[in-house]
């Protein structure tokens, strides 16, 4: 009776082991997942599309950019602008803070002006927003300036936290940065009623919907950590962050950026 009962309690311990190391193989596994999840992306540019409902140029730069969209090596943002609006139409995603954005660019490059439908790549080069060609060639040329999309930067969530991890400075690009959330809506469609594009139909990618800045970086590995309610307000259904040197008045190169899953 004795032995039958260390035998039952022998089972029950082994059985009570197994089961825990399965749940711990599981955790771990999980765990294995989300760091995979906050680590796998390499974008290789940063598209941000300049564009209007009022101008009759845009339409296909907008189904251009969700072509481009598809590419996970790549975060396509579309900052729609607001001075067409005198000419008809009032674009109803338009914010004077994207059409500053775009001005602010073009001092900061020395442009002869602004103009839609413009693509700006890693806030360093641009090109015509219609223009896949040209776009390609401005990723191309982005990519050999100094400090483009060489920081590392990685997103995750844990329970109502978005975290932000940055990496060092690498070479010699700038030691200075914004942090920059972008609450973006993925994919916006709009009837257009008069203007330009009277009587069109036309779908706009991964909206801008407002773009804050949330921390600072100096060179070094930093955290950050904001709600992750921050992230998700208004109608945007996706975000992405963006370490850009300079200051909002005069923007520089891109250094590092992150896109939410589903961008």
């Amino acid at each position: 009776m004795v032995h039958t009962m260390h035998s039952l309690v022998g089972r029950v311990l082994l059985m009570t082991l197994r089961s825990t190391s399965k749940a711990l193989l599981v955790l771990a596994g999980l765990q294995v997942a989300a760091s995979s999840a906050a680590c796998a992306q390499h974008l290789h540019g940063v598209l941000e599309l300049f564009t209007s409902q009022g101008c009759s140029s845009c339409p296909p730069a907008d189904a251009l950019a969700a072509k481009f969209a598809h590419d996970p090596e790549l975060l396509v943002l579309s900052f729609p602008v607001d001075y067409w609006d005198y000419i008809g139409w009032k674009d109803t995603l338009a914010s004077p803070a994207n059409s500053a954005r775009q001005t602010n660019y073009c001092r900061a490059r020395s442009d002869s002006g602004v103009y839609t439908p413009q693509v700006v790549v890693d806030g360093l080069a641009a090109a015509v927003g219609s223009e896949a060609g040209e776009i390609e060639s401005a990723v191309a040329t982005a990519a050999r300036r100094s400090g483009s999309l060489s920081v590392d930067l990685k997103l995750s969530e844990s329970a109502d936290k978005l975290h932000v991890d940055i990496g060092a400075a690498a070479g010699d690009a700038p030691r200075t940065a914004g942090v920059w959330l972008a609450r973006i809506a993925r994919a916006v469609t709009v009837a257009i009623g008069r203007g330009e594009n009277a009587g069109h139909t036309v779908t706009y990618t991964n909206v801008v919907r407002q773009l804050t800045k949330i921390g600072e970086w100096t060179g070094k590995e930093t955290a950050i950590e904001i709600p992750l309610a921050n992230a998700h307000e208004n109608d945007n259904d996706a975000y992405a962050v963006l370490l850009q040197a300079g200051t909002s008045s005069r923007p520089g190169a891109i250094l590092g950026a992150a896109k939410s899953e589903g961008l």
